[in-house]
């Protein structure tokens, strides 16, 4: 026999009553739905813990040759706006261009200021450090800036653009030195 349960309807509509299942197809959903979960959370474990390889992994599939073009109008792009290059900066920068972080690949003394600016016309971008554990920055819109200092011990360091790695493969490593 089945029963019947109260479903919560907007207000002002009428409540409509929806079938619940028997007590052993309960039984049998919640264990699948428990070993799902499990499944998800370990495959989300090994996703983290292979971030860099991840990262590597986007890196390794681009053309040197387009980053190269992109990086070039994007260190153009970046002295229109702030009217000198990005070397001549007191800290290290990274552009953000055309779905691609110019250069990719950064390497810096430890407690380096790096700065992530973003030089596209249209679109916006984040910076997260998310093996570091580190919170996703706020949108970076044109124009805008986002700094972090690099205190942390030697080692290597992927980012991405929160909204962009995945389908883009915006990705980066900073790798920090002694």
């Amino acid at each position: 026999m089945k029963n019947y349960r109260p479903v919560q309807a907007p207000p002002g509509r009428v409540v409509l009553l929806e079938p619940t299942e028997d007590r052993e197809t309960a039984m049998n959903r919640a264990i699948i739905l428990s070993a799902l979960g499990l499944v998800a959370g370990l495959a989300w474990g090994m996703s983290q813990a292979s971030a860099s390889d991840l990262v590597e992994g986007f890196l390794e599939k681009k053309d040197p040759a387009k980053i190269e073009k992109i990086c070039a109008k994007a260190e153009k792009r970046y002295q229109k706006i702030f009217g000198k290059p990005s070397e001549d900066e007191d800290a290290t920068v990274i552009l953000m261009y055309k779905y691609t972080f110019c250069p990719e690949r950064v390497s810096v003394p430890q407690g380096t200021l790096v700065r992530w600016v973003n030089v596209d016309k249209r679109t916006s971008h984040s910076t997260w450090l998310k093996e570091a554990g580190q919170p996703e920055s706020e949108r970076i819109f044109p124009e805008e800036i986002v700094e972090i200092p690099f205190d942390m011990p030697p080692g290597d360091y992927p980012y991405l653009c929160g909204p962009h790695w995945e389908a883009d493969g915006m990705v980066g490593i900073v790798t920090v030195t002694p």
